[in-house]
């Protein structure tokens, strides 16, 4: 195996533990607003990284790389911080709000970090510009949610 594909496969599965901090944190979300529109944004939310996922891990096993199943002791640290952090921070829509808009916007910075690598595949790199451009998308949205309060 080159270390070319494994510091990509590495680089995916780090894209990929954040996915599934992200869609536990939008279901976190929907489950804790009764707010409509809010409840239905976020619900769509956890679901396109539940999708976002799927395709992370299709392309990981296209290079032959193994997919981090989100296990490690890092991440299982990262997510009980997250646990903790919601139950203090997921107490109003304005809160769930902004937690959601700062975390969309880190989301977008790493997925920039990792197109910067010149050595993506240019299957990956479509893959992630697409996924990008949906969370641009989707802050854009929780903008216009904000007015909704």
């Amino acid at each position: 195996m080159s270390t070319y594909t494994e510091v990509i496969g590495e680089k995916l599965n780090d894209l990929l533990e954040k996915t599934y901090d992200a869609e536990k944190g939008f279901k976190k979300a929907a489950e804790n607003t009764d707010h409509k529109q809010l409840k239905s944004f976020f619900e769509n939310k956890a679901k396109q990284r539940y999708d976002f996922g799927h395709e992370l891990k299709v392309e990981i096993k296209t290079f032959g790389q193994k997919v981090d199943k989100g296990d490690s002791i890092a991440g299982k640290a990262h997510r009980a911080w997250m646990d903790v952090k919601a139950l203090f921070s997921l107490d109003s829509a304005e809160a769930m709000l902004e937690e959601a808009i700062r975390g969309e916007k880190a989301a977008v910075e790493e997925y920039k970090e990792v197109l910067e690598d010149t050595s993506l595949p240019s299957s990956t790199a479509a893959i992630l510009r697409n996924q990008k451009e949906a969370i641009e998308n989707g802050l854009a949205n929780i903008k216009m949610l904000e007015d909704l309060r």
